[in-house]
């Protein structure tokens, strides 16, 4: 799906040119990436360019996302009446996952190749799956808004309470959400299953809250959120809605969503409905109360995900996106074996669609050697966040200067059989494309 036109206030942020070392475990010195340049956005940056023009990546050396994400530009954020916005999320003494993940620069290990030079999001993780090594990474624990990414965390509350065979019957509140959807209809008969397909699959927002008013509530849902994220070891997280949407106080970071990604792939239903193509999608009855409506009938739902079409070895990821989150992607792959997986946050299209700059870091972790590692994703059940090679920094938390290092420019048989059921002929699927498609209004990809 194509990206919304972003605000004319939001340009991406000027860099200028940062220098530094990191000593590594060794005591090799690492030379930091070079950033610079200034350009702003096109009008319609939904178009992406087909070749690299200049562009800037926002130097996060001085730790600007240290407390709390970037000022909103909207008012998504302004507490309800007689409310107050919450404090920024505590930040611990110890950077989670190192030493070296404490810093807010680039880092990766001394010796590796030059990263790629065209990635524009402003915090990133390159990962291993299994192993839990981050291989490389800028900002990790910077905060960030997560858009639709914090739909993963979504599902692994929903995957752990419900049970995916009951079906329940979509009111209006859940019909009527703002942003992309599904296209829940009021009176509407799904099943789990289905409302998890349409979650993962199409970031349905719709989806999010017919699985919320099960699991207690908006507000009990945002709770418990926010208890799973606590117990995966995520520091950075404060969830403020069930589908993304932004809230005041809403705040993750590219290390957390690491670790999301990381649990929700450990579960085989989850692993399953995010590499999944199409599936067939229940119609519902037209809305008594409007007189002009009229009763749908099953269609076709496509993965939004375009790293599963066009990456070989794509195990699937989730997008998103807002106006004060911009970008944000998270997905992975496996080759030969290993499954890697990266993180994209306040990303833009530029120079390359994000998935693209996903496949780059990808295609640049796969180049290394397995021992490489800056970090770790904490295991919940581990008492310790030591990585597995340790890469010394400076102070983490030290006001600007902060040092870089180098840089440069499954499927689940026991649910398959259920989900290929709904998977249509080609010729189904081209015959129905057009009124599929599910409109996405101007907040939420």
């Amino acid at each position: 799906m194509a990206a919304h036109p972003m605000s004319a206030r939001r340009r991406i942020l000027l860099t200028a040119t940062a220098s530094a070392l990191l000593l590594g475990a060794g005591g090799a010195p690492a030379v930091a990436l070079p950033l610079a340049g200034q350009a702003p956005l096109p009008a319609d940056p939904a178009v992406a360019p087909t070749t690299t023009p200049p562009f800037s990546t926002p130097n996060t050396d001085a730790c600007p996302q240290r407390l709390s994400p970037p000022p909103a530009i909207d008012l998504s954020e302004v507490p309800r009446p007689g409310e107050t916005a919450p404090a920024p999320v505590p930040v611990p003494e110890e950077p989670v996952g190192g030493e070296a993940l404490g810093n807010c620069g680039i880092v990766a290990a001394p010796g590796t190749p030059p990263l790629p030079a065209e990635i524009s999001a402003t915090g990133w993780v390159l990962s291993d799956l299994d192993t839990g090594q981050v291989l490389a990474t800028k900002d990790p624990h910077g905060r960030y808004r997560p858009a639709s990414t914090i739909k993963v965390l979504l599902s692994l509350v929903a995957l752990d309470e419900l049970d995916l065979d009951t079906t329940i019957v979509a009111d209006a509140a859940a019909a009527s959400m703002e942003g992309s959807s599904v296209g829940l209809g009021a009176g509407g008969t799904y099943s789990n299953l289905q409302l998890m397909q349409g979650l993962v699959m199409r970031s349905g927002n719709d989806a999010a809250q017919a699985l919320a008013q099960q699991l207690g509530g908006e507000q009990a849902t945002v709770a418990k959120m926010n208890a799973k994220a606590a117990s995966l070891g995520a520091s950075d997280t404060r969830t403020a809605s069930v589908s993304g949407l932004d809230g005041p106080g809403m705040s993750t970071s590219p290390y957390d969503l690491a670790l999301f990604f990381r649990a929700a792939m450990q579960n085989p239903t989850f692993a399953q409905l995010i590499t999944t193509d199409t599936v067939m999608f229940p119609g519902h009855p037209a809305d008594p109360t409007k007189p002009d409506d009229k009763p749908v009938d099953p269609y076709p739902i496509f993965n939004d995900n375009q790293l599963l079409a066009n990456y070989p070895g794509a195990l699937g990821g989730k997008t998103g996106y807002t106006d004060d989150a911009r970008q944000t992607f998270v997905g992975g792959a496996e080759r030969d074996g290993r499954r890697l997986a990266v993180t994209l946050m306040a990303a833009d299209v530029l120079p390359i669609r994000p998935w693209e700059q996903v496949a780059r870091l990808l295609d640049y972790g796969w180049a290394l050697d397995p021992a490489v590692s800056v970090g770790v994703l904490v295991d919940p059940t581990s008492t310790s966040d030591e990585p597995a090679v340790q890469v010394s920094g400076p102070e983490t938390h030290g006001p600007g200067g902060m040092d870089l290092a180098s840089g440069s420019d499954l499927p689940n048989k026991d649910l398959a059989g259920r989900v290929a059921v709904g998977i249509v002929g080609t010729g189904i699927v081209v015959g129905l494309l057009g009124w599929a498609r599910v409109i996405t209004r101007r907040k939420r990809r």
